[in-house]
């Protein structure tokens, strides 16, 4: 079972974190952080290691890490 739900629109991303179920009822996370559109549309697709007790806990997960991927490419370079 996959739980994909939860879209979220930051900036020009597209953040759309995934919950799976593996064994034992616990749950995978993943993202995907899709910018552009139409033949220059990039997609960087994140995979985590961790297993979580919930889908919610694996969405929340992929979904700030994504937050903080797109912080530190949005951040002005330190000089």
């Amino acid at each position: 079972m996959n739980m994909n739900d939860t879209q979220l629109e930051v900036g020009k991303y597209l953040v759309s974190p995934l919950a799976k179920q593996q064994g034992e009822g616990r749950y995978a996370a993943s993202v995907s952080i899709r910018s552009g559109r139409g033949s220059g549309t990039h997609d960087r697709v994140l995979r985590f290691t961790g297993l979580f007790d919930s889908a919610a806990a694996a969405v929340h997960y992929a979904t700030e890490h994504a937050l903080g991927w797109i912080h530190e490419r949005s951040s002005p370079a330190c000089a």
